[in-house]
């Protein structure tokens, strides 16, 4: 399941839904993504996230139909939030259920890798006044190369 949406998120309701009445969960792996107040050497005051809608929503489907095809999940959650966020507002939300707890932590690590790197989605943040936009870090794409299909 794939929500992008401007507006908060419940961690416990959506987690709950997300394994209610499938007694063959035994696993529920999640990651909640939270904006920081440091940017650099500043203090962040706020980030704007940016995004194309339908072509972010499709990218975020793929990234889900991945998900299910490497491992032996029941279900997968994609929450990303976009708009002006925060310090301390939750961004994204990536969960995964299965019988095993292994594939639902495996799942896991591997959407938010891929979420950092190949989700369409800008970051603008506010530090003292001045605003930039965030460049993709090399230690992020490092992390998403381990999961390319030729390990």
């Amino acid at each position: 399941m794939i929500k992008v949406q401007r507006e908060d998120f419940d961690v416990g309701a959506e987690l709950a839904a997300l394994s209610a009445g499938r007694g063959e969960v035994g696993a529920v792996a999640s990651f909640i993504g939270l904006v920081r107040d440091v940017a650099g050497p500043g203090e962040l005051s706020a980030m704007t996230l940016e995004h194309y809608p339908g072509m972010t929503e499709k990218q975020l489907g793929e990234l889900e139909a991945e998900a299910l095809a490497r491992w032996p999940l029941d279900r997968v959650l994609i929450i990303h939030r976009h708009g002006r966020l925060l310090p301390g507002d939750r961004i994204v939300l990536c969960a995964a259920t299965s019988s095993h707890r292994e594939a639902a932590f495996e799942a896991c690590a591997f959407l938010m890798d891929w979420l950092k790197t190949k989700a369409p989605f800008w970051k603008l943040e506010e530090v003292g006044g001045q605003s930039s936009w965030v460049a993709a870090k090399d230690t992020d794409e490092a992390a998403a190369a381990k999961w390319t299909k030729n390990e």
